[in-house]
C-alpha cells in the first residue's frame, strides 16, 4: 500500500451571487442595530451626556462616551436601562479604579 504525500490542489471557494452577498450585508447591518445593542439604547434613553461629570458629547466625539453597568454584569441589560449609566471614558476609568483602590485598602487594613 503506497500513499501519496503530494499536496492537493485547493478547491475553489464557492462563489456567491450578488443577491446572496446583498442579503448577507443586510443581515450584518441589522445585527449591528439589533435591539440587543445596549449602547445604542442607553444613548437614546440617557442622552449624550456623562452621568458623572456632565460633559456633553456630539457626533464627532461620541465614541468617548461609554455605557457603565452599575451592577458590573454586562449580561444584565434590562429594557428600561436601569442598570446603565453613560460615562465618559475618563469617568468610567475612575469608576472602575475606585473599586480597585477600595479592595486594596481593605486588604491593607487587615
Amino acid at each position: 500500500m503506497t500513499r501519496s504525500f503530494r499536496p492537493r490542489a485547493p478547491r475553489p471557494a464557492p462563489t456567491k451571487s450578488q443577491e446572496e452577498l446583498d442579503e448577507m450585508v443586510r443581515r450584518m447591518k441589522a445585527e449591528q442595530t439589533a435591539p440587543d445593542n445596549y449602547r445604542e439604547r442607553s444613548l437614546k434613553l440617557h442622552g449624550w451626556i456623562c452621568a458623572k461629570c456632565g460633559r456633553e458629547f456630539e457626533l464627532h466625539n461620541l465614541h468617548l462616551l461609554t455605557v457603565h453597568h452599575k451592577d458590573g454584569n454586562h449580561l444584565n441589560n434590562p429594557p428600561d436601562g436601569s442598570n446603565w449609566e453613560n460615562l465618559c471614558i475618563w469617568c468610567h476609568d475612575d469608576e472602575h479604579s475606585r473599586s480597585l483602590l477600595a479592595d486594596y485598602l481593605q486588604e491593607k487594613d487587615k
